[in-house]
């Protein structure tokens, strides 16, 4: 049980680093990106075929990271002049060109036979009692940290709603999923201590992954605070607001471009390092779609609901994983096709109901403009 929660973990903060380049992308600027695994593929694959030529782990993952970049940088230059639908259609198609590359270029990528034998962070680290005792210490300010931010996201979407329907009781939906997020998290940050004294290497990269996690959502709640932020936002409403102020919006959109994509690398890399050995059929146009209902579920334009969108997802997928066999309602073929028809009902209702998402401004929708 221990070691699933840490997997659990483990891919809630690679998918939450993943949507929240996403959403500098869409929730933020309004760039409709529906390929954007692509920039996880050349994170993932950078960071691996380079760490397997000596070069150090750590430079080899923002080696990737780079690349990413440059891949936002081209795909950017070539695309973000297009109307958002044909937008939209470009990035699928070069996330799709980036996995068949990866597939058929077998002197680079080894095609559909994988990679595997890479060099994995902490992966001969041994930690003493001291050692152990920082790890446990890392994990608590992290914990601390995550409830604050929880606290003020939920107190920011009730004033809000207070401002806006004129209500004075606390939403029962905002109680309901606070009191859920803390549950969740306490469960998590218990089973990681544990994990952390009964040390192995997913432990370890659990805790790499929260620190990293953290770093990125303070980077990326401190762009989006800045002006440089409040002009991505100008652009997101309406992008002829900012051109007639002097903003040169095409650069504004492709920094943003640019710096999701940055993101969904180091989130490819860490990807990698969870699965040990990766192979094309890793990145399917479906890990894109796991990133939009992540951002959907959570609120665009908001980094807390992204944290949140990504625990509820992953909440989801294991309670389903583990349940339904159990119902044996459907069998074991059918399942997975269940599971993703399931959440695309979820993600209907939730247009409907709440098409802000959870924490989202309903007077910050992007779609359907």
């Amino acid at each position: 049980m221990v070691s699933y929660l840490v997997f659990l973990t483990i891919s809630t903060g690679i998918f939450a680093i993943f949507a929240l380049g996403l959403n500098i992308q869409w929730g933020y600027t309004g760039l409709i990106n529906f390929g954007h695994v692509a920039f996880m593929t050349v994170g993932a694959y950078t960071t691996i075929l380079l760490s397997l030529q000596g070069v150090p782990i750590f430079m080899a993952a923002i080696a990737g990271a780079v690349l990413a970049m440059l891949l936002g940088l081209l795909v950017g230059l070539s695309t973000l002049r297009l109307r958002e639908d044909y937008l939209a259609i470009v990035t699928i198609g070069v996330s799709e060109l980036l996995r068949l590359i990866a597939l058929n270029e077998e002197w680079l990528t080894r095609g559909a036979f994988g990679v595997q034998g890479f060099p994995l962070p902490l992966g001969e680290f041994n930690p003493n009692w001291l050692s152990k005792g920082t790890m446990i210490f890392i994990l608590s300010a992290i914990a601390l940290f995550g409830l604050w931010q929880l606290q003020r996201s939920l107190k920011a979407e009730f004033e809000a709603r207070k401002q806006q329907r004129g209500i004075k009781k606390f939403p029962f939906d905002l109680g309901f999923w606070g009191v859920f997020a803390v549950l969740l998290g306490g469960m998590v940050y218990v089973n990681g201590i544990i994990a952390l004294i009964d040390y192995d290497y997913k432990s370890g990269l659990m805790l790499l992954i929260l620190m990293t996690l953290t770093v990125f959502y303070l980077i990326v709640e401190t762009l989006v605070r800045s002006p440089w932020g409040r002009v991505l936002k100008a652009i997101r409403e309406d992008e002829q607001v900012p051109r007639a102020l002097g903003k040169d919006v095409f650069w504004y959109k492709l920094q943003a471009f640019m710096l999701g994509g940055a993101i969904a690398g180091i989130a490819g890399a860490f990807y990698a390092w969870q699965l040990t050995t990766i192979y094309p059929s890793n990145f399917q146009p479906l890990i894109s779609f796991y990133g939009w209902t992540i951002v959907v579920l959570g609120g665009a334009g908001n980094n807390g609901g992204v944290l949140l969108g990504a625990v509820i997802f992953w909440a989801y997928d294991s309670l389903t994983r583990f349940i339904l066999p159990q119902l044996g309602w459907i069998d074991d073929a059918r399942l997975g096709a269940f599971r993703i028809l399931v959440i695309g009902l979820i993600l209907m209702v939730l247009m409907v109901s709440r098409p802000q998402g959870i924490l989202g401004k309903k007077e910050e929708l992007t779609l359907g403009r």
